[in-house]
């Protein structure tokens, strides 16, 4: 996404901090669009723009599969962080009650680590972004 380019620019610089080599990253080939599907065969994912952890970060729902990979925007009973440069906490917890909480209940949520859950069990029990 246009919005993440300054994250990916400083990769180098956050690798060499944490000691780890980087390979030079490709340029981007296209731009991500929130609404706007990302094809991969016949699968269609549409992208959902949640910034929070990030000035940008962006899910993938599998309307058809009933299925949100949600990256570090929301765990288990958990929230991605926000305290890295371009995050924002309230902004994290708008987009999980705005973007994410409206999809359908039985959405399976696979974060980016740790175990999925459910969107229905986030309303419910995520201390964080409980649905009011």
């Amino acid at each position: 996404h246009p919005g993440e380019r300054l994250v990916y620019e400083a990769n180098p610089q956050v690798a060499a901090m944490y000691g780890m080599p980087l390979a030079p990253l490709p340029e981007p080939r296209y731009d991500l669009a929130d609404g706007a599907d990302v094809h991969l065969g016949a699968l269609a994912l549409r992208q959902i723009l949640a910034p929070g952890h990030s000035p940008a970060s962006v899910c993938f729902y599998d309307e058809a599969a009933g299925v949100l990979i949600g990256g570090d925007v929301l765990f288990r009973e958990s929230i991605g962080r926000t305290d890295l440069p371009g995050g924002n906490h309230e902004q994290l917890l708008a987009s999980v009650r705005e973007r994410l909480y409206p999809l359908p209940e039985a959405t399976v949520v696979w974060p980016g680590h740790g175990p999925e859950t459910t969107l229905a069990h986030e309303r419910r029990h995520n201390p964080f972004v409980r649905a009011t």
